[in-house]
């Protein structure tokens, strides 16, 4: 089972039908022991940093995401879901995060249309097993303001132009995070669900996404 993690913020019923659709078995959960025995999380995200951290907070489930990525536990992040595993945001001031991934959440410069909103490519960084099936630039849909800055570039495996190149995709271990909403970006955005339930060793209990092979 997938823990679709909530923490009041984000698009969770999107991610469980697009979850539904492959055919993968998803519960949409603010329960710490749901997630903690989960075999794979996600945690979606729309909103700002700091409130979606106070949220995580009085829910006690800081400490489970954290434990969780120790384990190396198949965990993906999605838009703040993935500025969330960064150390710090500046989004409304200068706010703590997760801290599992090195590095800082930073404002599009000023010059730009802000939100990022839309469909852009992502350019793929190296071969990763996400990137199973996807053509290299594919578009996806994206609505951000923020973007994350990795101290160690190595975890970059995606990569988008809007005014500057920014990481749009990162991965360590078990763990990879997309700016993008895949549940947002139609068929490739299912593959890329897809490929991370197939990363994780899950089975679909249903039918899934018809006339994809290996």
């Amino acid at each position: 089972m997938i823990a679709i993690v909530d923490y009041g913020a984000g698009n969770l019923r999107s991610v469980a039908k697009a979850l539904a659709k492959l055919g993968y078995m998803a519960q949409v959960t603010s329960e710490p022991e749901v997630v903690a025995e989960a075999e794979a999380i996600i945690l979606p995200g729309v909103g700002a940093a700091a409130d979606a951290m106070e949220s995580l907070g009085k829910r006690g489930l800081v400490n489970t995401l954290k434990e969780a990525v120790a384990q190396e536990k198949p965990f993906f992040g999605v838009c703040l879901g993935l500025q969330l595993l960064f150390e710090a945001s500046e989004e409304g001031g200068w706010h703590p995060c997760l801290g599992l991934l090195p590095g800082t959440v930073r404002r599009l410069p000023p010059a730009l249309k802000v939100p990022h909103m839309g469909w852009n490519r992502v350019r793929q960084v190296g071969d990763h097993p996400l990137w199973k099936g996807i053509p290299n630039s594919s578009y996806f849909y994206f609505v951000h303001s923020y973007y994350v800055a990795p101290q160690d570039e190595s975890g970059v495996i995606g990569e988008t132009d809007y005014g500057l190149t920014f990481a749009s995709v990162m991965s360590r271990g078990n763990l990879v995070g997309t700016q993008f909403h895949p549940e947002k970006s139609g068929d490739l955005g299912l593959w890329v669900y897809d490929n991370f339930c197939r990363m994780a060793g899950l089975v679909p209990v249903a039918a899934g996404l018809g006339g994809r092979t290996g």
